[in-house]
């Protein structure tokens, strides 16, 4: 039975890797689909790829006019929305932070965490009004550890484990959940093109060897789809790995 008929959801960084994957996962189980992406072809890609279940919207989810239009276009295409996962995020070099420049820093914390907050923040006044919502935040393993990823990608995502508390805790009364993946190493093309800080991969390589095992963007998605399912209705402020292992070490 599929557990999302006349839902919605609503994913950011849908045109590729984990953000795809959830996509396709919650048309194959009954929602509508809004997929944005911040690369115009890359989200009518993912809403193709869905046929009539979906629409594509290009947004940047760092900038706040952008946001409000993403928010809109939602709500003219479908009426409301009933599910949201913020997963659009960008990665940073590596860098330690003595090392790390600040437009760098500010880049990576705009994107990250200022943009799941301001989509967050569109949204929920909607889900406010219809009476509940799922939202799912894509964090990190780096979210836990001080040694998964450059300063500034590990500020940013301790920052979206907070704010997925912050929100658990204000609405939990209001019928609205809000939970967080962490991924571990899984195959996505996040890091394609990056360039590292070789001081910083060399420092941070022991800890990242102990994520050898690779996971597919479809094993992330299983795990949106279970924390926004009725099946985790129960389930609010969670922060959960999902890196086969990863975290226990």
């Amino acid at each position: 039975m599929s557990t999302f008929d006349n839902k919605v959801a609503l994913v950011t960084g849908a045109g590729s890797g984990i953000g795809r994957a959830m996509a396709v996962a919650f048309g194959k189980a009954g929602a509508r689909v809004v997929a944005c992406d911040v690369n115009p072809e890359s989200a009518e890609q993912t809403a193709a790829a869905l046929g009539d279940c979906a629409v594509a919207v290009a947004a940047d989810i760092a900038d706040e006019t952008s946001v409000a239009a993403l928010a809109e276009a939602a709500i003219n295409a479908y009426g409301r929305v009933d599910v949201l996962c913020n997963n659009a995020g960008i990665m940073d070099t590596m860098a330690l932070p003595a090392d790390i420049p600040l437009e760098l820093w500010e880049r990576v914390l705009r994107v990250n965490l200022t943009g799941t907050f301001l989509v967050t923040h569109a949204v929920l006044p909607h889900m406010l009004r219809q009476g509940g919502g799922a939202i799912v935040n894509t964090a990190s393993e780096a979210g836990i550890r001080g040694g998964a990823a450059g300063a500034a990608y590990t500020a940013s995502k301790h920052g979206v484990v907070g704010l997925t508390r912050s929100v658990a805790w204000a609405y939990a009364n209001d019928g609205i959940r809000c939970n967080a993946i962490l991924p571990g190493p899984t195959m996505t093309n996040i890091a394609t093109n990056a360039s590292f800080d070789p001081i910083g991969a060399t420092r941070l390589g022991p800890v990242l060897s102990l994520g050898e095992r690779i996971a597919q963007p479809e094993q992330m998605a299983d795990a949106a789809v279970f924390l926004a399912s009725d099946a985790a209705s129960f389930i609010n402020g969670a922060i959960v790995p999902v890196d086969g292992g990863w975290s226990a070490a």
